[in-house]
């Protein structure tokens, strides 16, 4: 399996990546680049996996409230469950498959950079890719991407990363929308957790390892955000105009 992982993911990527830096002799950039690269390659799996999560967390307070209606009967609160995602067209895994197939890229991708950044063995590249010897970590003339602890670059990829998730964030509803806004509050309130936990932890890793996995980081989430953007923005239907209030 290891084997397998080298030859089809690891090898080419680091292959490019060096292929890239002879090109570009910039290790920041080539890093931007390789991140845009993926983006684009993975857009229709990152695509599927935001309208997956969108539309399950537009149906959280309908779940919330099965949950209150058939407390109890654990049998009939699935069946009620699988009908709600059938009627809504949801499917519950559709956001987590599309994410299992990239983690292994992920990983692909962080001990490429691990390696690009930290060590000198290019015994991997193929015969016509050029070996620098030595990869120059300070980027843009005065970041080194092979050093931890760059406050600045984890703390970017921390506030792309809370972007991201907030955008995904139902809004809480107003006190007059009655019984169903409390199922939409608690729904909000319970996303909360992931809206915040996630930037904290990305916070954390992206001071602890090297400057050049947050900068990939903020720019992979920063893309990320952009697409979610852009496709909740298509989405979007026009309000109806509100009538004006008789004085």
């Amino acid at each position: 399996m290891q084997a397998l992982f080298q030859t089809i993911l690891y090898i080419p990527i680091f292959n490019a990546f060096v292929a890239l830096y002879n090109l570009i002799p910039d290790v920041g950039v080539v890093i931007i680049i390789i991140t845009i690269l993926l983006k684009l390659a993975l857009y229709p799996l990152t695509k599927s996996s935001i309208a997956a999560q969108k539309s399950m967390t537009e149906i959280q307070p309908k779940l919330e409230a099965l949950k209150k209606q058939h407390k109890g009967n654990q049998q009939l609160l699935a069946q009620e469950t699988m009908r709600l995602y059938k009627e809504n067209k949801v499917n519950p895994l559709g956001s987590c498959l599309p994410i299992l197939i990239q983690l292994p890229i992920f990983i692909a991708i962080y001990w490429v950079f691990m390696q690009g950044l930290t060590g000198n063995d290019f015994g991997i590249l193929y015969p016509f890719v050029k070996n620098p010897e030595h990869i120059k970590t300070i980027s843009f003339g005065f970041v080194d991407l092979g050093k931890s602890g760059n406050v600045i670059l984890a703390v970017l990829a921390a506030g792309a990363q809370y972007w991201q998730a907030k955008m995904m964030q139902s809004k809480r509803p107003p006190k007059e929308a009655g019984a169903g806004g409390k199922d939409e509050d608690m729904a909000s309130i319970m996303n909360k957790q992931m809206l915040y936990f996630m930037p904290f932890l990305t916070l954390i890793i992206g001071f602890q390892f090297q400057a050049g996995l947050a900068l990939y980081w903020f720019v992979s989430t920063l893309l990320t955000g952009l697409q979610q953007k852009f496709m909740f923005a298509k989405n979007k239907t026009p309000e109806a105009p509100s009538t004006p209030a008789n004085v």
